[in-house]
């Protein structure tokens, strides 16, 4: 039997749509402005659903805060989407935005040596005459 792999993926995608809404909505202070869903895994039997959290900001504070207005987040959920079952949030927290920034300023640090290293060789080198 196959699985339906495209309704899971529409189901996901509304519910991550839902979520950015109703947390860019929330009034609690320790969650940040630039907090966004950047990815959500509901399972096939819409039990459960993993929202993949990015911030810019203090990650602990926000999570926190997302953890104590769970119970809110999923009660909108519920009334905003037209599911069988509304799925129990984990909220995972999403580092895949610093970790490709961090990388991206070790490769511009690799560069830069790269070049100096160059730079130097070049000016060792004896001039031919």
């Amino acid at each position: 039997m196959r699985s339906n792999t495209h309704g899971a993926s529409r189901v996901s995608n509304d519910v991550k749509r839902s979520l950015s809404r109703i947390i860019s909505e929330l009034k609690d202070p320790r969650i940040g402005m630039m907090t966004s869903v950047t990815r959500c895994e509901v399972t096939r039997d819409l039990k459960e659903c993993k929202a993949y959290i990015s911030v810019l900001g203090n990650v602990e504070e926000t999570m926190e805060g997302l953890e104590s207005a769970k119970g809110f987040i999923r009660k909108s959920l519920a009334s905003s989407l037209n599911l069988r079952n509304t799925p129990e949030l984990h909220f995972v927290p999403d580092t895949s935005i610093a970790y490709g920034v961090d990388m991206s300023r070790r490769i511009d640090e690799v560069i830069a040596h790269d070049q100096e290293h160059h730079t130097e060789a070049d000016n060792e080198l004896p001039d031919e005459e």
